[in-house]
């Protein structure tokens, strides 16, 4: 047998297609697939035509012998094709013969088409297709042709690519493209469905014709009714000759079916039934298997997987049995090989195979190959190859050493062959990198190298991403970004290309895709990509999807689009319909079936925090939204990690910063969390310590209870805060400074002042400070000085109050409405001893306590002169001013102290009674509880009246 002419093999029957392969998967094997015949070359001996004993000969043989010749170049064998001759005498065998015609003499002619491009090392060239195609107008296919001439013609101008769509195309080629195609389609099913069964349909056929099926499909055919039906007409006989298939056939068949599912095809009953037959024989004749076949079929199983397949007790066998082959044969495959195993064994594990011994034996043993190779892997191989290492790095793979020698290995061929990849590979390459980045590689130079050299190929390529590729772009560049990488000209560049991508494609991207691409570009806007109008108008072309799709998000995209939500929601430009799309998802919350993992819930109770804060009603939905997660705070407090323990603490400080309820189940959701804070304090980066101690703060200034855990967690932080003093930002910085001071006396003083110590030196002076920050930096170090001063033994000769002074000199002019920020700055004039420009406006509560013992007080001594709410150097109103003898009374409710003792002052309380001392005021602090009891009201009213005589009689001796 002539092996150039042997079905599915020669140079150019590939069975996979660089340019239509799909998200991150690999292609399939595409050298000389299958080395064993599977059309069968016809010789020039005696045939007889069923139904008919004439003998007859075609001209079409020797043509297809005269191609065999390697010295004739390939324009006389074009040329050769295209004989008038040739057509003539196909229609005349046809007609001479008519319903009896078996149409070998077409096959036979076929047969020569495909020789011409085994010859040319290459398919049909647009003008070769185009003058084939027009000279095939009178190529008529009949239902009378035998199985094998009808195998052989649909395969033979398939392999050669008589019917890849070009693009443009012109109409009466393209016409009797269809037509021919369709033809062939209706004959095959035809053959298909006869009763009896044909006598003729054999396995080989089966296997070209389904070969042919999916090759058409994957170089850009529809899948057009005809096509499907095709498909559903072969497999029954596929199922009936089961037994027949050897090694390669198996290999082929389910190579097809992958490419076909992987391309649009539905996973029928028929085809499930197919792939279900076919998996046991690949057990029984795995030693039967060459290497390609083992490429192929691993490469078939993992595809079939990814697109749903289910995990069924032959598959895992077949899978199973592979693998041992690959530790076999690993000295024998060829790069296109070791690239599609990679990517099999990553793509199953990602789907939830196991990592078997087996599985990591493979794994060992393809990787040598990969360094060895290096230079011989194609750019679409290379793509295969840095994916799958980067997946198995992603999954655990125990190799990591081996996977990121070999990663190093090929980024330099990357760069080397960065003008080859089509737009698939750009979006993969980016991806790869950006994911290797994400998980704790170091920025070589290699990868710099990588990302430089593809970002001018996104605006290059950009008219050939698709909705996936542009998706899994901008997810890339959002993390790269996260991770360090320097927005450049060039990079703002390619993301304002893939911004106007995301507008034009918006109703064709998938849930995840959705997902991905609002993540991508909140993450981008949070890392210092500008807000730009095109920004806003994708995202905002992405809302109404979010709203249509809502129920079919999955519980990760809901949290992940709350949190891209919550992250631009008080940015420049209005984006329209965010707030309809917050609504819409927050119902979904709360109905979502499956546990949510930790990442999630910090997400989402994040989000809904930010949310809040930046607005957002909080409707009943959102209520329940909430309080739908605080259980899962509690019973998966053991898995967060450090960022996440950190983000929810800030999330529900807060939510009740904003009014949110502390229910039960809140208190015990913060409980839960505090251990874990003292268990990994030494884990948490600069600003998770920032943040988790204003979170406390705020706890605390909104009535959290006091725990010992609380306090524990508060002493476990604040030594970190001193360690990790140069690393903090000055947004940070006067968090600490306020979240301290807020703490009051519940921190120790010597590490209270040792806090502010080696802060307040690094802010006080420090330019980019906002307003903000330097209001919450000016109260802190008032508070510091506020403790200091009560202190009887602490060094009042701190130099804090010059930097008070410093940071009261840069808000003197300001001019604010905020009330809390009129009383810092009208405290920091009164302790400095300074002008204010205004005088605060405070509004005034009288307690009930207050009011009490005012009456009782009253009644004691009636010649007291008594006033209440009092405002003194525009101070905050006391409660009850003796002014006759310069004595402030302060009934202090449980607001005032932080723990419930009613002992450990809070900062606010301890700024008070300093500065009212300050300005020559005694003070006396009578704990609001000590009232409920008689007796103790007694010993104060006398306390008060012991020192009012004292001060008569001093009055008196002055006078």
């Amino acid at each position: 047998m002539d092996k150039s002419s042997a079905g599915i093999s020669g140079h150019y029957a590939r069975s996979g297609n660089g340019r239509n392969q799909q998200d991150d998967r690999a292609a399939s094997s595409r050298r000389g697939r299958y080395r064993h015949a599977t059309v069968r070359q016809w010789d020039n001996t005696q045939r007889t035509t069923p139904g008919c004993n004439q003998f007859y000969r075609s001209t079409a043989v020797c043509l297809s012998q005269h191609l065999q010749c390697r010295s004739v170049n390939l324009a006389q064998g074009f040329y050769a094709l295209i004989n008038q001759e040739i057509i003539d005498n196909l229609v005349r065998q046809s007609e001479r013969f008519g319903h009896r015609y078996d149409g070998r003499c077409h096959g036979q002619y076929a047969s020569s088409i495909k020789k011409y491009t085994l010859t040319a090392k290459r398919p049909l060239n647009r003008a070769e297709q185009s003058q084939l195609i027009r000279f095939l107008q009178n190529f008529t296919v009949k239902r009378s042709w035998n199985w094998r001439s009808l195998t052989t013609t649909f395969h033979s101008l398939t392999s050669a690519g008589i019917f890849t769509p070009h693009n443009p195309m012109n109409e009466c080629v393209k016409r009797t493209q269809t037509a021919l195609l369709s033809t062939l389609l209706d004959v095959l099913i035809f053959k298909c469905h006869q009763k009896p069964q044909a006598r003729d349909i054999d396995a080989i056929g089966i296997t070209n014709l389904l070969w042919a099926i999916a090759k058409l499909v994957d170089s850009g055919q529809k899948q057009t009714p005809e096509l499907k039906q095709a498909v559903a007409a072969l497999m029954p006989h596929l199922s009936v000759k089961k037994d027949q298939f050897i090694p390669q056939h198996l290999a082929n068949l389910l190579w097809a079916m992958a490419k076909l599912v992987d391309n649009g095809q539905e996973q029928t009953a028929e085809i499930k039934k197919a792939v279900a037959a076919l998996l046991p024989h690949v057990n029984a004749q795995k030693d039967q298997l060459s290497p390609q076949n083992i490429a192929n079929l691993l490469w078939a199983v993992a595809k079939l997987v990814d697109n749903g397949q289910e995990w069924t007790p032959e598959l895992n066998e077949a899978v199973a049995a592979l693998q041992p082959c690959i530790n076999a044969q690993q000295d024998h495959f060829i790069p296109q090989h070791i690239a599609n195993l990679l990517w099999a064994m990553a793509k199953l594990v990602d789907n939830g195979q196991q990592q078997t011994p087996w599985l990591k034996q493979a794994v060992a043993a393809l990787l040598p190959h990969v360094n060895a190779q290096k230079t011989n892997f194609k750019p679409q191989e290379l793509v295969s190859l840095l994916w799958a290492m980067t997946k198995l790095l992603d999954n655990g793979q125990e190799q990591r050493q081996g996977l990121k020698e070999a990663v190093a290995v090929l980024l330099p061929q990357v760069n080397a062959k960065k003008s080859q990849f089509n737009a698939q590979g750009i979006a993969n390459l980016l991806w790869v990198v950006a994911k290797l980045v994400d998980n704790g590689q170091e920025w070589t130079p290699g990868l710099n190298a990588v990302v430089h050299a593809l970002l001018p190929h996104v605006n290059a390529h950009k008219d050939q991403f698709n909705p996936q590729h542009i998706a899994n772009l901008l997810w890339a560049m959002a993390k790269l970004v996260g991770n360090g990488q320097i927005l450049t000209p060039e990079f703002k560049e390619a993301v304002a290309v893939l911004l106007h991508l995301v507008n034009a494609q918006k109703a064709n991207f998938k849930l995840q895709g959705i997902t991905n691409l609002l993540w991508a570009m909140a993450k981008l806007t949070d890392n210092g990509q500008e807000r730009t109008p095109e920004l806003n108008e994708a995202m905002a072309a992405l809302l109404p999807h979010v709203i249509a799709r809502k129920a079919d998000f999955l519980p990760q995209e809901i949290a992940n689009l709350l949190w891209a939500m919550a992250k631009v929601v008080n940015g420049p430009g209005q984006i329209p319909m965010l707030n309809k799309a917050v609504a819409a998802l927050l119902p979904y919350v709360k109905t979502q079936k499956d546990q949510p993992i930790p990442q999630q819930i910090a997400n989402l109770l994040w989000a809904l925090a930010k949310l809040v804060d930046n607005g957002q009603e909080q409707t009943p939905e959102f209520k329940e939204a909430v309080a739908a997660l605080l259980p899962h705070v509690i019973t998966q407090k053991a898995g967060f990690k450090p960022q996440e323990i950190a983000n929810l603490l800030w999330a529900m400080a807060k939510l009740v910063d904003n009014g949110q309820e502390c229910t039960p189940e809140f208190y015990e959701a913060v409980a839960a969390l505090l251990p874990h804070v003292i268990a990994r304090k030494a884990d948490f980066i600069p600003q998770e310590i920032a943040n988790q101690l204003w979170a406390m703060a705020k706890l605390v200034d909104n009535s959290q209870e006091q725990t010992a855990e609380l306090n524990e967690a508060v002493a476990a932080l604040l030594p970190y805060v001193n360690a990790q003093k140069t690393n903090f930002k000055p947004q940070e910085i006067a968090n600490l400074l306020w979240a301290t001071a807020k703490l009051g006396e519940l921190v120790e003083l010597p590490l209270f002042t040792s806090t502010f110590k080696s802060l307040v030196h690094r802010i006080s002076d420090n330019p980019r400070l906002s307003q903000q920050d330097i209001l919450m930096s000016l109260w802190g170090v008032m508070v510091c000085c506020a403790r200091l001063s009560l202190a009887s033994n602490a060094n009042k000769n701190n130099g804090l109050e010059k930097h008070m002074d410093n940071l009261f000199t840069r808000l003197e002019n300001t001019s604010t409405d905020n009330e809390e920020d009129q009383s810092i700055i009208a405290m920091a004039a009164s302790w400095l001893g300074r002008q204010c420009s205004f005088v605060p406006h405070y509004q005034t509560i009288r307690s009930r306590p207050q009011t009490d013992f005012r009456n009782q007080l009253q009644s004691c001594i009636p010649s007291l002169k008594i006033e209440e709410e009092k405002s003194l150097n525009s101070l905050p109103p006391v409660d009850l001013l003796l002014p006759d003898h310069n004595i402030v009374i302060e009934v202090q409710g449980l607001s005032h102290y932080v723990r419930g003792d009613l002992k450990t002052r809070k900062g606010s309380t301890l700024l008070k009674i300093a500065l009212l001392q300050k300005a020559g005021f005694e003070v006396v602090e009578i704990p609001a509880n000590t009232l409920c009891n008689r007796y103790l009201m007694q010993l104060y009213i006398e306390k008060i009246k012991t020192r009012v005589d004292h001060f008569s009689k001093m009055n008196f001796c002055t006078e």
